[in-house]
């Protein structure tokens, strides 16, 4: 049985959803309109329920995640009215954004991940944020990455590499919920 948890020790993340991806030549216009979708959802539902929503935007110094290229903006077509928006130059939210410190003065105990890249940003803020004790639904719908090839020439689909960040993460470090479970809540307990 899933119980609601209220607003206020329950945040959404949304990570690295910004205009700087859309100058990378693995941008996927077709990829990203189901993510924006299904983020928006999540967004707009997170609203409604009073949960309040941390934009964070990944910066570097040069390049088209640089704050002097004018694309360290949030990703259109989505509209995001956020508590907080933080910047990081890390894979995890956690370091060096102030998000740690956001959350333990806002009494948070529950964190919503969602955002570009699946692999990296999201799964990595998601581990981070388990071992430091949050309980974390990672919505891996509402994540965006795009085809990858390793080292031996195999390319991995974006829906591939999903499922295998659901997998490592599921019952270790997250729930894996849809947008609507998300915004539902979660068990008492994590299965372990």
């Amino acid at each position: 049985m899933e119980q609601k948890m209220s607003g206020h020790d329950t945040v959404l993340l949304v990570i690295d959803a910004q205009e700087s991806f859309r100058q990378r030549d693995y941008w996927d216009e077709n990829l990203a309109s189901a993510y924006i979708d299904r983020q928006q959802a999540l967004i707009d539902g997170a609203e409604a329920d009073g949960i309040p929503i941390i934009q964070i935007f990944h910066v570097d110094e040069n390049g088209p995640f640089s704050e002097a290229s004018g694309f360290v903006s949030t990703l259109a077509p989505l509209r995001i009215t956020p508590k907080a928006t933080l910047r990081k130059g890390r894979h995890s939210a956690l370091v060096g954004s102030g998000l740690d410190v956001w959350l333990t003065e806002n009494g948070v105990r529950r964190i919503l991940v969602s955002g570009i890249r699946t692999e990296q940003c999201c799964e990595t803020t998601t581990r981070h944020a388990s071992d430091l004790g949050y309980q974390v639904d990672y919505v891996g719908e509402a994540t965006l990455t795009f085809p990858m090839t390793d080292a031996t020439g195999r390319t991995w689909s974006a829906r591939e590499i999903r499922d295998r960040t659901e997998l490592v993460l599921s019952g270790r470090f997250a729930r894996i919920a849809t947008v609507e479970q998300a915004l539902a809540g979660r068990e008492k307990s994590l299965a372990a």
